[in-house]
């Protein structure tokens, strides 16, 4: 199984409307709004690292008001 956790900025305001489409994305198996100098934090979970790159890439990084995103991978 392969993890990484998605810090994630948004645009101001449209924090709640970015954590319900994250919420909703296959792979996402957690998504909480955060204080500090990120919005939100992610989990995402997939079979092969290979896939969660294309989570955080192609589901994640195209959704229109996210802003910026760091990702942490777990080492297993």
């Amino acid at each position: 199984m392969a993890i990484a956790y998605v810090l994630i900025n948004a645009d101001m305001g449209a924090e709640e409307d970015v954590l319900k489409q994250l919420r909703q994305t296959p792979g996402v198996k957690e998504a909480y709004l955060v204080y500090g100098v990120y919005d939100m934090i992610v989990k995402v979970e997939s079979e092969s690292m290979e896939e969660v790159k294309e989570i955080i890439t192609w589901k994640i990084r195209r959704l229109e008001k996210v802003r910026s995103t760091l990702s942490l991978i777990v080492i297993e």
